[in-house]
């Protein structure tokens, strides 16, 4: 996958998302989320990763929905004050009762050049469940 972007509808995405990628989440990590070294804590990326990866799960399973499982978490680039950062989540597998979905996160930065890379990506697992928290089947359409 490229981390180049293009300009369309006057929106920047990357110019090559993988099948069945869609937008789930932007946000622009503050002051607050930095560490001493003034980059964003990878902590504060976890937590936004998994809020995005939630997104489709929750559609599909049409109700509560736990993670149950970070499969793999890679940090490519450092995040900075200011970078506007982009979700997109694809699902790659449903199961009996869980969701795996495959999140990539791209920092826009720099305005004056407008630069888009590719930031994070990550595999999480999903697990629809009932009002006790037990596992449940997720319902097929």
């Amino acid at each position: 996958m490229s981390d180049e972007s293009t300009r369309d509808g006057g929106k920047m995405a990357p110019s090559s998302l993988p099948d069945g990628a869609q937008l789930v989440m932007r946000v622009m990590p503050l002051p607050a989320d930095s560490n001493a070294n003034g980059d964003i804590f990878g902590g504060w990326i976890m937590a936004q990763v998994d809020l995005a990866g939630a997104v489709l799960p929750a559609r599909i399973a049409k109700g509560r929905i736990a993670t149950v499982a970070v499969n793999q978490f890679l940090f490519k680039q450092a995040v900075s004050i200011g970078d506007l950062l982009s979700f997109y989540a694809r699902v790659v597998r449903v199961g009996t009762t869980s969701i795996t979905v495959h999140v990539e996160v791209y920092a826009e930065r720099n305005p004056a050049e407008l630069q888009v890379v590719k930031v994070t990506e990550a595999n999480l697992t999903y697990v629809a469940i009932d009002h006790t928290g037990r596992p449940r089947p997720v319902p097929r359409d």
